[in-house]
């Protein structure tokens, strides 16, 4: 990702990619990927069987969760605690002439105060000052008292505005259009001019914001020189390494906790502007601040997914082979950059030609953040968009189009080949669960009658999931036979606690319940940020690598007991028995005596070889919609999910991963967009009255299906990453299933009536 320009603490989103993709710098793509040495095909590999690894589990967690015992950070309570509270910009641009705390400071019950700005502020909601009360009225109330004298400045919210000549400068000294991304392979002009079909598309996005239940929020407290956060974030250990560098001291005297968390899609992959003030407060009046974010402050100030406007070309041979791509992207992200949305088109179908180029436009707004597969969800939806207009051009079915360019490497074939790839199998089973074949032959044509139209749709989905190595973790036993798995990783509600408990129990031969699971602290063995699909396929091959050293011990300790050789004991049914003869035995409570004291064993995720292939995760989505054309209204009847993440190790939460992420993307495509006013810089809904997003009533039926492709190059359980892959076609097929049912594709999510009924219109009138 590009470097953001406005801000002195890091917002989690380069590392988010970087580690995503499990590289170490963000440079540009090369023009074509060589293994440095010849990678022989990859025959499918048989995955092993496992007691629980794969089969459902309930959350070990579950029940402090829905009683309301689990702490969240909003529930945090120090002695002494103050409440912090932010005020923020109202201009979208301006100087900061001068700011006067002496008024807020007189306040009875008002304990500090702190200036955060000087000189310009460049969006409506950037931080002005902070105060610390001894509730949260008096620190309103404070907040009202300081005086700020502005000087007010020209702006520019609009993105397409922003690109003008006479558009004010949002960055000193610096153009509001700048080069993100460009790659080029193949001749690109020398495969337009051998294709018999030519397609050229503009599809646009729109701004897609957080929103997670909770709320940024942060507490700080000082005990001496050290620092101890309770913090809603993504990241302990980044959180802990951003903060000793705002405040200046060791990262050794800081500690992040993260205990639970109401979500955070990206919005928390980092160190955020609360925690620094809390942070700060704190320190200055020796007792605990407390600074949580209201919800308009998580609209306007801690990020959301960058609009795009995806112009794509592509060619095409009349039996569909693809022979050129083109795309010029224009991506806003507010003061920081928007993503590059090419992962697509560059990777995921085969053709020799392909040319890239991608700009972002800076405007006076809140910088952007990662969020949920950042970049990949606005290229699926414009790729797959395409592919479907390209399929009706061709008078060809839109899955046969994909399958008829379906790669087998990366880089459009061109590259390194993939580790492992099911995403025929995702077709084929995604098709079958559908009814693929009662779709409309051609766009428009069949199904509904009267107002109502019916389509199906289909979209396809990369992703890295890859994890990343050097991860830690510890698996304890203690002569009691009790257990404990200790990893400096975060739950954000997507059960890791749980998937950590499976892994464990399964290797120890135990049950997920005798687990002791210990996670959320940065003084735990570093793991890294819970996003980009990472967790699990960094964390639990960590717990693999620990467990198994703990069964080699037990082993040896049982082979002393049962006078035999270690590579003759067994483990079954929690007793060690001899293999050659299984009349000796002894129970496992019994050899957990023998360590006599607490043994911890340190695990790793090891290395992948990533010189000979590429790790990638796929799926395919398909969608069951209805239309009508009176109202322009969407409602989705039926949605399959067809994911290849690699091995599963807990089928319950990995269901829930797949409807959360096609609820976000039925939600984004559908109803969610950010609205700005042009006239005061400021945005228009900053809640959940006014920004809309989808509710129960609106989700249909889901049906998530793994092909569970066993990968035994990527990690020793074979696992790779569910959260983004989920969420990244969902709304291209609900959009390409509308195209399917009413004969005009909307090209502009979210797809409001008002849009369907535009593009109808345009139907009409032939353009």
């Amino acid at each position: 990702m590009q470097k953001k320009d406005f801000t002195d603490i890091g917002d989690g989103s380069s590392l988010y990619m970087e580690e995503a993709r499990g590289q170490a710098t963000r440079a540009p793509r090369p023009a074509q990927a060589v293994p440095s040495k010849p990678a022989a095909a990859l025959p499918e590999a048989k995955a092993p069987e496992y007691k629980y690894i794969g089969k459902p589990t309930r959350r070990i967690d579950g029940r402090e969760i829905v009683t309301g015992r689990a702490k969240y950070t909003q529930d945090i309570k120090l002695r002494g605690m103050l409440i912090g509270k932010i005020l923020r910009s109202p201009h979208a641009a301006a100087e900061v002439v001068s700011i006067d705390l002496a008024p807020a400071l007189a306040l009875p019950g008002v304990h500090a105060a702190l200036k955060l700005a000087e000189g310009k502020v460049r969006y409506a909601g950037q931080q002005v000052a902070a105060v610390a009360a001894v509730d949260e009225r008096t620190a309103e109330k404070a907040l009202a008292l300081i005086k700020v004298e502005y000087k007010t400045l020209p702006y520019v919210v609009d993105w397409e505005r922003a690109r003008e000549a006479s558009a004010p400068q949002v960055r000193d000294d610096k153009p509001n259009v700048e080069k993100i991304n460009e790659y080029v392979r193949g001749d690109i002009e020398k495969g337009f001019a051998e294709a018999d079909v030519v397609v050229e598309r503009t599809y646009r996005t729109g701004f897609e914001v957080h929103h997670p239940t909770e709320t940024h929020g942060s507490v700080a407290s000082w005990e001496g020189d050290h620092l101890v956060v309770y913090d809603s974030t993504q990241n302990v250990h980044g959180v802990r390494d951003g903060l000793a560098r705002a405040l200046k001291v060791p990262a050794a005297n800081v500690t992040v906790i993260k205990n639970y968390m109401g979500g955070g899609f990206g919005s928390k992959l980092g160190l955020n502007e609360q925690t620094v003030v809390a942070a700060n407060l704190a320190r200055e009046i020796g007792r605990p601040v407390k600074v949580l974010n209201a919800r308009r402050d998580n609209a306007v100030c801690v990020g959301y997914r960058p609009s795009s406007h995806q112009t794509y070309k592509v060619g095409a041979k009349k039996d569909g082979t693809l022979v050129a791509f083109s795309l010029l992207n224009y991506a806003s992200g507010g003061v920081g950059a928007g993503d590059d949305v090419a992962e697509p088109v560059v990777d995921v179908y085969k053709c020799p030609n392909c040319k890239v180029e991608e700009h972002t436009v800076y405007t006076n707004v809140g910088g952007s953040r990662a969020m949920r597969a950042p970049g990949h969800t606005q290229g699926a939806f414009g790729l797959e968009s395409l592919m479907d207009e390209l399929a009706a051009a061709l008078d060809m079915d839109p899955l046969e189009l994909r399958k008829k360019n379906y790669s087998t490497k990366n880089l459009g074939d061109t590259g390194l080949p993939y580790s492992t790839k099911g995403l025929d199998k995702c077709y084929e089973l995604g098709a079958k669960a559908i009814g693929w074949e009662r779709r409309n032959r051609r766009p428009g044509e069949g199904n509904g009658s009267g107002t109502i139209r019916r389509g199906i749709g289909v979209a396809t989905s990369i992703w890295f999931g890859a994890g990343v190595p050097g991860t830690l973790a510890d698996v304890v036993l203690y002569p009691d036979a009790s257990v404990e798995v200790v990893c400096g990783t975060q739950d954000l509600g997507t059960g890791t606690r749980t998937h950590m408990a499976v892994v464990a129990a399964e290797t120890l031969g135990l049950e997920p319940n005798d687990i002791t699971i210990k996670i959320g602290n940065s003084d735990y063995p570093w793991a890294p940020s819970s996003g980009g699909s990472l967790t699990t396929p960094s964390v639990a091959p960590a717990v693999r690598d620990a467990a198994l050293k703990a069964v080699e011990r037990l082993k040896a300790l049982a082979a002393a007991r049962l006078e035999v050789d270690a590579g003759d004991v067994v483990m079954a049914d929690r007793t060690f028995s001899s293999k050659g003869d299984p009349a000796k035995s002894v129970p496992f409570a019994e050899v957990y005596r023998d360590l006599r004291r607490e043994t911890p064993f340190h695990g790793e995720r090891s290395g992948m070889p990533r010189d000979q292939y590429a790790f990638n995760t796929f799926g395919a989505h398909f969608a069951e919609v209805e239309v009508n054309v009176e109202t322009g209204r969407v409602r989705v009847l039926k949605y399959v999910a067809a994911q290849d993440s690699g091995r599963i190790v807990n089928k319950l939460t990995a269901e829930s991963q797949v409807v959360g992420g096609v609820t976000q993307g039925l939600s984004a495509g559908l109803f969610e967009e950010r609205i700005m006013d042009d006239a005061t810089g400021n945005v228009v809904n900053p809640n959940l009255r006014d920004y809309k997003i989808a509710t129960s009533l609106d989700i249909p039926e889901i049906t998530p299906i793994f092909v569970d492709v066993f990968d035994p190059r990527i990690n020793n359980l074979g696992v790779k990453g569910l959260g983004e892959p989920a969420r990244v076609p969902s709304s291209a097929a609900i959009a390409n299933a509308v195209y399917n049912a009413i004969g005009v594709h909307v090209r502009e999510i979210p797809m409001t009536p008002k849009r369907v009924l535009e593009a109808l219109k345009r139907k009409e009138a032939g353009s």
